[in-house]
């Protein structure tokens, strides 16, 4: 024989030895007294842990989304509400300003029909105007712009009326509170 055959054999050898091997893919050979089926099983309890742990961070990735939409959605409106309340504080000061001879004016009944719709907009957005006069002062709900003679820390009198959204403040009230002084 030549070399050259030589070199086939051993070629071959190594191809055919390759091909009886039962090494996996990785190039790593199973462990001693392995079971195929355990073996099977542990790929597939691996693969259902994996699954598993997909699934809970897909489902806490949609209640994150559905809760910053949410969030999105209440400040939004909190925005547009904002805006639109020194609109309806110009509207109310008219509307409780409208001297009685005129009251009847079609004009008039006109505004305060308008009024009355935005009143409903705010009721249906949820927006509800604070309590402050007569009330003791707080600094969460309310705005001290002033102090009178009066009972110590008791909300005398409204500069600007405050709204909540929900249960949260939108605007405070700007009040006046009392001194703790009397009255002379």
């Amino acid at each position: 024989m030549t070399g050259h055959d030589d070199d086939e054999r051993v070629a071959d050898r190594r191809a055919a030895s390759n091909m009886n091997d039962d090494t996996p893919q990785g190039g790593e050979a199973p462990a001693a007294g392995s079971d195929p089926v355990s073996e099977a099983e542990a790929k597939a309890d691996t693969y259902y842990k994996n699954w598993q742990r997909t699934a809970a961070d897909f489902s806490n990735y949609k209640k994150r989304v559905d809760q910053e939409r949410s969030e999105m959605s209440r400040l939004t409106k909190a925005a547009l509400v904002i805006n639109l309340l020194p609109i309806y504080d110009d509207l109310d000061r008219a509307a409780s300003t409208v001297d009685a001879h005129l009251a009847g004016l079609n004009w008039v009944q006109g505004v305060l029909a308008i009024q009355q719709k935005f009143t409903r907009l705010l009721d249906a957005l949820d927006v509800k105007e604070l309590s402050a006069e007569g009330d003791p002062f707080d600094p969460s709900r309310h705005e001290a712009i002033g102090q009178q003679p009066g009972p110590d820390g008791k909300v005398l009198h409204v500069a600007q009326k405050g709204y909540l959204l929900g249960d949260k403040v939108l605007r405070p009230a700007m009040v006046i509170v009392g001194d703790g002084s009397s009255a002379t």
